[in-house]
Order: C-alpha cells, then structure tokens, then sequence
C-alpha cells in the first residue's frame, strides 16, 4: 500500500520515465529524419523500432517504482478503476507532463537544436481522431488485460503495431501529445493540434476500458445439481 513517503519517489519515476520516453521518440525521429535521405517510411521505421525498445526498457525498469503509466489517460482510467489512488491522479499527470516537456528539450540538446520550440506540424481532420481513439482504447486494453509478466512486452509491441496502422501513427498519450508540441521535428504536433487528438485519446480511454469491463463480465454460476437438472430428459406426467 502506497505511503506518504513513497509519493516523492513515485512522481520522480513518472516524471523521469515520461522524459525519457518523449527524448526517445524525438530523439529517434530527428536521428531517422537526418539518416534516412528523405525516405518517410525509413524514418518511420527507425522511430518505431526505438520507440518499441525504449518504451519496454522503461516499463521493466520504473513498474517496480510507480507502476510505468508515463500517460495521463492510463493514470485516469487506473484511477477510476481503482488501481491508482484518486489523490495522486493530478500528482502523476503533472509529473507526466512536465517530464515530456523535458524530454523534448533533452532530445534538442543532443542534438545541438534550439532547446525551446514549438511545433509546426499540423495533425488533424476526422481520420486522425479516429486513429488516436483507436490507439489509445488498444493500449487500454492491452494494460488491463495483458498478465503482469507480460504486460512491457506486450504494450510495447501493441505501440510498435499501432505506429503503422493508424494514421495519426499513435501518440495514445495526452503527455506525448504535450511534449511534442514543443518540438519543430519529425515527431512534433502543433499546439493548435493538440486539444484534438486529446479529446480523442481520452475518448479511446473511455472505450478501452468499457470492452475490459465486457470482456470481463462473468455469466451466472451455475450449480451441479442445476446443470444435472437441466441436461436430463423431460419425463411426461
């Protein structure tokens, strides 16, 4: 049971995750974006596959810790599920959101850019609120449903997948959307973008854990004298 003292120690461990899961994704996009020749799908394809490491090294490393959510809609649907104290849900989001916005200044420091910045890259219309809803319920479910031994491998390949099948190339996370609205690069997203594909990937929350709660839901047990009764032949009067 979480303590007092255990929530500096908690809030470090998002907040350092959160960051260096944004310097990967931004990272890896400015690196693919100068190796690749131009080549959008090469890029692409690099930023997944650091993004896919990356985020299984951090689950492994910080779940111990503060339990990996690095996202404030799994916070939000852990907290209303029960499995994240309600008073420490504004705490972990803005943990969460001050680390992404580090990590984006980090990922311009290595790279010797100008560490504040702002996002030019438009992201919007239906289809990529589609997408993020989409992404965003996928990993939802894939949290709630994976087994505990599992669950870094298998979020983390679910996010590998979801870069490619959907078009918004899967932010499914408010604090990545946040973070990347402060880098001009091949990961950004403009500020003007970002109130969109947060509704969406709070709306893809919701979804995800309604099918959790279907999924789960648990017919009627059934009795061996009842189900004895029902299995033998009718008898006429």
């Amino acid at each position: 049971m979480s303590t007092v003292s255990d929530l500096p120690r908690k809030l470090f461990a998002e907040a350092l995750g959160t960051m260096l899961l944004l310097a990967i994704v931004i990272g890896s996009g400015i690196m693919a974006e100068r190796l690749s020749g131009g080549n959008v799908a090469i890029a692409l394809l690099a930023n997944t596959l650091a993004t896919v490491g990356g985020l299984y090294i951090l689950i492994e490393v910080l779940g111990p810790v503060c339990g990996a959510h690095f996202n404030p809609a799994v916070s939000l649907v852990m907290s209303m599920r029960g499995g994240l104290p309600r008073g420490l849900l504004v705490p972990y989001v803005a943990a969460q959101l001050f680390g992404a916005m580090l990590g984006a200044w980090l990922a311009h420091a290595m790279f010797d850019l100008s560490i504040v910045q702002l996002s030019s890259k438009v992201r919007s219309g239906t289809g990529q609120w589609i997408a993020e809803a989409v992404a965003t319920a996928g990993l939802l479910l894939v949290i709630l449903r994976a087994p505990a031994s599992r669950v870094a491998a298998m979020v983390a390949c679910y996010i590998g997948a979801a870069y490619w099948f959907t078009a918004s190339t899967s932010f499914a996370n408010p604090a990545a959307a946040f973070g990347r609205m402060f880098s001009d690069s091949f990961a950004g997203i403009s500020p003007a973008s970002v109130p969109g594909f947060v509704a969406a990937e709070l709306a893809g929350a919701a979804i995800g854990s309604g099918i959790h709660s279907l999924l789960s839901a648990r017919t009627p047990q059934v009795s061996t004298a009842q189900r004895a009764a029902s299995e033998s032949p009718a008898v006429a009067d």
